[in-house]
């Protein structure tokens, strides 16, 4: 049970940051209705973010650095060696942090709120994205669930997620079980999803938004919009990427002998024209019902033009 002032473990990795850090780390800090820690891991830098993180941590004990000087080449991997590493059992919720976005004081409070009238175990919720030159976009993410979204999309950025310990721990005992095979998965916030829905874990997505999820040029992930996005998405989708993360993840979460992921994980023809015909069932957006269908057939025609 949640205590009366929740504990939240905030897990925050970071790469070159140094630029956005300071006001990124004191939103998070600064969060009402709750004792936070943050849990930093680094990916080798060259601008002085690990020494930033040093100065911080020997000044506020709330900000716990763990060993850096490592190369993880990308946000999965780094979030996942936090949620290997890190003890999690004093703590009631287990939170992502990116390194360059603005959390409204009550981020957390709101996400502690939800949880415990809903009964759910995660939390995720829409953003406001902005932009050097004063843009602010809302960034919508809680369209209704629907029965496979989880195999092909995350519930949304993973800084807005919030998780119980009980769903925290049993993420944490797949990654150490499985680290080999975990760390072909490119996104950490679409492999927590699909676990928690998976295994049976209720997952609540608000259409609140308590954070400002910075957009510029060194984002890994943003907000996939405009005609660079949309041809880097393209680019993935006629790759394989995508659908090999699908089946990787299936694996990982346990739905390796689910009758519907035996019908396309295999990448051929039938099985791709199958998943376009149930595209409805497959992400949560009206719009990307419709790209994920027509995506699926594309891949189809792109393996036929690669053999």
């Amino acid at each position: 049970m949640a205590s009366v002032s929740p504990r939240f473990a905030i897990c925050l990795t970071a790469c070159n940051g140094t630029k956005w850090l300071t006001e990124q780390l004191n939103s998070i800090l600064e969060q009402i209705g709750g004792a936070v820690t943050v849990f930093v891991s680094v990916d080798q830098s060259t601008d002085g973010t690990e020494n930033y993180f040093d100065l911080r941590a020997e000044m506020d004990k709330r900000i716990v650095l763990l060993p850096h000087g490592c190369q993880f080449g990308g946000a999965a991997r780094n979030f996942f060696r936090i949620l290997r590493d890190v003890d999690f059992s004093d703590f009631d919720y287990v939170g992502f942090a990116d390194q360059d976005d603005i959390w409204l004081p009550n981020k957390l409070s709101r996400a502690h709120e939800v949880l415990l009238s809903t009964g759910a175990d995660a939390y995720s919720s829409n953003v406001t994205a902005f932009w050097p030159d004063g843009r602010e976009v809302l960034i919508e993410k809680s369209q209704g669930q629907v029965r496979w979204d989880f195999l092909f999309e995350a519930a949304g950025p993973g800084c807005t997620y919030v998780m119980s310990n009980r769903l925290a721990c049993a993420i944490q005992d797949v990654l150490k079980n499985r680290r080999d095979e975990a760390q072909g998965v490119g996104l950490h916030d679409w492999f927590v999803y699909a676990f928690a829905r998976a295994n049976g874990y209720r997952w609540v997505i608000d259409d609140y938004a308590g954070m400002l999820y910075r957009q510029h040029e060194n984002n890994q992930v943003g907000v996939n919009s405009g005609i660079r996005a949309f041809a880097h998405r393209a680019r993935k989708v006629l790759s394989g990427w995508g659908l090999a993360q699908s089946a990787l993840i299936a694996r990982l979460v346990g739905l390796n002998d689910d009758p519907f992921v035996m019908r396309w994980s295999d990448g051929r023809t039938v099985g791709l024209l199958w998943l376009a015909l149930h595209a409805v069932q497959c992400r949560r957006r009206l719009r990307d019902k419709l790209v994920f269908a027509l995506s699926c057939v594309a891949l189809c025609f792109a393996r036929k033009r690669i053999r």
